[in-house]
């Protein structure tokens, strides 16, 4: 197989270079005509067949070079084909306007942003001079007015609007959610002054009542299980611990010593739930108490407590030498 890329080429015993002659044909009449790859400029639509052709899509075409000039800049002419019925399609440059103008074959779609610039296609310089000069002259009057108004104020005023507007709609919603709720009350036979007026003062007094009343006994239930806590610790030495109530030769007052309550192995056991032991040096019984001594603990206190450092070195096997000081 020969090679792809040769640099030498075979030529023939035979060959002789003076029979091969050069033929100069005649010389291109007209524009100049080349064959380029380029994307549509705008979407257009296409007259023969009606297919749209959308901006960007890339064709084959044949760049032609006129001699029309604007302002001694080339005007160049393009030649595609539809995509769907091969129709030709041929537009140009327009330096003038810096955009592309259709020629024939197909129809540009509408550029909405260039819909003010179609009308100056048409027109002359000394036109478009005057019109310059009319714009001008119309801006500067229309500066004057605008420094006279307050932008700022006119969006507080458009803000304030809009707060309002929402505050209005909030009201409604307000007020239909209401007739509708007295609406179904009135269907199911509910007197609406007692929805409308709500509880009245003897269904809060009650309410109060009983919120009072799980109070107290929520309260007596705490005091009970403190109470039995107390009584569970056993009460240090020199303690004393005195128990309300009144006590005389180891039976209660108004009952006899069987109904009472114990005391066993130091320790006093209390019937009432509120009855809590005290100490006597936070505060003396009113009335003669009979003192029982038990063997309860200090109160526990708060104070820091500093452990002391446990010598690791002898579970290690370090053996320390005395010191000499």
């Amino acid at each position: 197989m020969s090679e792809r890329k040769v640099l030498s080429k075979y030529y023939p015993p035979d060959f002789d270079p003076s029979l091969v002659g050069r033929s100069r044909g005649p010389k291109q009449v007209g524009p100049k005509v080349a064959t380029v790859r380029l994307m549509a400029p705008f979407s257009m639509k296409c007259t023969t067949c009606g297919e749209f052709i959308y901006r960007g899509r890339k064709f084959n075409a044949r760049k032609e070079i006129p001699e029309e000039r604007y302002l001694n800049i080339q005007i160049f002419r393009f030649y595609i084909r539809c995509t769907r019925c091969s129709a030709e399609i041929v537009f140009k440059t327009d330096p003038r306007n810096q955009d592309y103008q259709v020629e024939r074959g197909a129809k540009r779609n509408v550029d909405p942003w260039k819909r003010g610039l179609e009308s100056d296609k048409d027109e002359t310089d000394e036109a478009r001079l005057d019109r310059i000069e009319r714009e001008m002259a119309a801006e500067g009057d229309e500066s004057l007015v605008m420094e006279e108004r307050n932008a700022m104020a006119e969006l507080e005023a458009k803000t304030a609007d809009a707060k309002r507007e929402m505050a209005v709609a909030d009201a409604l919603d307000e007020i239909r959610s209401r007739n509708a709720r007295l609406a179904k009350a009135q269907r199911d036979g509910v007197d609406v002054e007692v929805v409308v007026a709500g509880p009245s003062e003897e269904e809060e007094k009650r309410r109060r009542r009983e919120e009072e009343e799980d109070a107290e006994a929520a309260r007596r239930a705490f005091a009970f299980a403190r109470t039995q806590e107390l009584l569970k610790e056993p009460v240090g030495e020199g303690e004393e611990m005195i128990v309300d109530g009144e006590r005389e030769g180891g039976s209660w007052r108004g009952g006899d010593t069987g109904s009472g309550p114990s005391t066993v192995a130091g320790f006093a056991t209390v019937e009432d739930t509120e009855s809590v032991a005290k100490p006597v040096s936070a505060k003396p019984a009113p009335a003669p108490a009979t003192v029982v001594s038990t063997d309860m603990p200090p109160p526990p206190t708060f104070k820091r407590q500093v452990k002391k450092k446990k010598d690791h070195s002898a579970l290690l096997g370090i053996k320390k030498k005395p010191s000499l000081v």
